[in-house]
């Protein structure tokens, strides 16, 4: 069974854009993974195919009304769907490598795209949308951040990448940013390929690589390279 991704957007055709090019366009096209994109103004009552409403209570900007986002989510995802409920907000959990390799295990996604102020938490609640952020700033809508998720997400079905084993070494995902890379030629503006990683001596390569890593983490990422090192045994005194 290939991985599912359910959009449900004000804009659909904001769909598949960046997934339609690249390793996540070509697994698309094989049939790897596949998407599925429903306009949440179908679900609409009045005439002018309203959606939102002013806030309970006063304040800025419209919300997303609980009745007509629940019926789009009801008519993509019924009560028997496996596929976990995201929906993409800036107040949700933050987006992590372990939490995209989850859902690459899974049978897929359904993804609300929010818009406006927000989304009526009742709808939150009564269809169990977990709330997903990719980054502590606000977006137009959810639309860009579902394209990150999925991209994130479809590189790791299998048989998307040429060379599985390239992604168990990338950033994060052994808690450390990635190390430095280099290629040909030999020298460029004067400046020179590390010598160990010309050695031939992998044994050399790994520690050189795993010690540029934990540099590059505890220089860029104090945050990373802390929750590193409580992991870390502590030695036998």
């Amino acid at each position: 069974m290939s991985f599912k991704a359910s959009i449900l957007t004000l804009y659909p055709d904001m769909f598949p854009g960046t997934l339609g090019q690249a390793l996540a366009g070509k697994a698309l096209k094989s049939g790897a993974w596949s998407l599925d994109v429903t306009q949440i103004r179908d679900f609409a009552t009045d005439r002018h195919r309203s959606v939102d409403d002013t806030p309970a209570g006063g304040g800025a900007g419209m919300v997303l009304r609980p009745d007509i986002l629940a019926k789009a989510i009801d008519h993509v995802s019924s009560t028997e769907d496996r596929r976990p409920r995201l929906l993409m907000s800036p107040r949700g959990t933050p987006l992590t490598q372990a939490m995209v390799r989850d859902l690459a295990t899974g049978p897929g996604a359904v993804i609300v795209c929010g818009r406006f102020e927000g989304v009526d938490e009742r709808v939150i609640e009564a269809r169990q949308l977990t709330e997903v952020s990719i980054g502590d700033y606000v977006l137009s809508g959810g639309e860009i951040a579902a394209q990150v998720l999925l991209d994130a997400v479809v590189r790791l079905l299998p048989g998307v990448m040429g060379n599985a084993a390239s992604g168990e070494t990338e950033s994060f995902e052994a808690a450390l940013l990635e190390h430095p890379h280099y290629t040909r030629p030999t020298e460029w503006e004067g400046r020179t390929i590390p010598d160990v990683l010309t050695s031939g001596n992998h044994a050399r390569i790994d520690a050189w690589r795993r010690e540029r890593a934990e540099a590059l983490t505890k220089a860029r990422r104090p945050d990373l390279w802390q929750a590193q090192a409580r992991k870390k045994p502590t030695a036998d005194r």
